[in-house]
């Protein structure tokens, strides 16, 4: 929503500032669906050949989040915690049973009750993997944080591609402005003997291509690229949190310390009330008992 009136908000200001100063629109328009040819083309050419298909679709599909916001609601951090109490509970009363889940998590009535959860891979497989190999006494839990940092990283590096892959379309736009520019002025040099009316428009024509842009790079691809990262940045809370959970049940802290470890790190804007949370941990208990 934010995304769509900060749009509105750039084109009103800058168009409506530039109209009231007394400028015509006619020049901008006439010369806009060829400077933009150049410039938007020439930017996605640059954009196809820096990255492959897979980043290519990545790109394209966190373009949204400039929209959507965060994938992650705080009711999503409050399921996760109870997802995580129930896990850690049957690990230590049954890790047999611990077992039938974490292999086939798609057939796991625990991981059902959390279909958002269960519909992200990355989330499942890192509870799944972490539990599992804890199951396989590879419990030690600094090697364990060790191995989840580093896991973590490399999936904040892989979600960060986008934004930089727009940034980069960011810092370009300006140049290839330039060169349309540049292509206009000698447009223009080749009709040197036109009146100056014919001149003056000509080049005001070319001025489109400098004016385009730096106003794509620093009104729109850079707004984009910005807030894609920090989106990316915020969804990383949930799986840091699945991190703090499970390295402390990997320190054999009871069950629902493990769970305020984990709610105490969720940033503010999602951190779920304690009160509602153990409402929620009760509710299970009682279902379990």
């Amino acid at each position: 929503m934010f995304g769509i009136v900060g749009i509105v908000v750039i084109l009103v200001m800058v168009f409506g500032g530039y109209m009231a100063a007394g400028g015509k629109l006619g020049i901008i328009l006439h010369a806009l669906p060829f400077e933009l040819t150049m410039i938007g083309g020439a930017a996605v050419g640059a954009f196809l050949i820096s990255n492959d298909m897979p980043a290519i679709r990545q790109t394209l599909r966190d373009i949204g989040k400039v929209f959507k916001g965060p994938k992650w609601q705080p009711a999503d951090y409050r399921d996760l915690l109870c997802l995580l109490f129930e896990l850690i509970r049957l690990a230590r009363a049954n890790p047999v049973a611990l077992e039938a889940q974490v292999e086939a998590p798609g057939d796991s009535a625990i991981f059902a009750r959390y279909p958002r959860i269960l519909a992200d891979h990355d989330a499942v497989d890192l509870i799944c993997d972490t539990l599992r190999a804890a199951s396989m006494n590879y419990d030690d839990p600094h090697q364990m944080e060790e191995v989840l940092d580093k896991r973590m990283e490399a999936q904040m590096h892989h979600a960060l591609h986008s934004s930089h892959a727009l940034q980069t379309m960011a810092d370009g736009l300006p140049a290839l402005g330039i060169v349309a520019a540049v292509l206009g002025v000698i447009k223009t040099m080749a009709a040197i003997d036109q009146p100056p009316e014919v001149l003056g428009k000509m080049i005001g024509g070319a001025l489109v291509g400098t004016f385009l842009g730096v106003f794509l790079a620093y009104g729109l691809m850079g707004p984009f690229a910005a807030r894609v990262k920090t989106v990316v940045e915020e969804d990383g809370h949930f799986y840091q949190l699945i991190r703090e959970v499970l390295i402390a049940n990997l320190h054999r802290h009871p069950a629902n310390i493990c769970i305020e470890v984990g709610r105490q790190n969720a940033p503010h804007r999602v951190r779920p009330e304690f009160g509602a949370l153990e409402e929620a941990l009760r509710s299970l208990k009682q279902e379990a008992a």
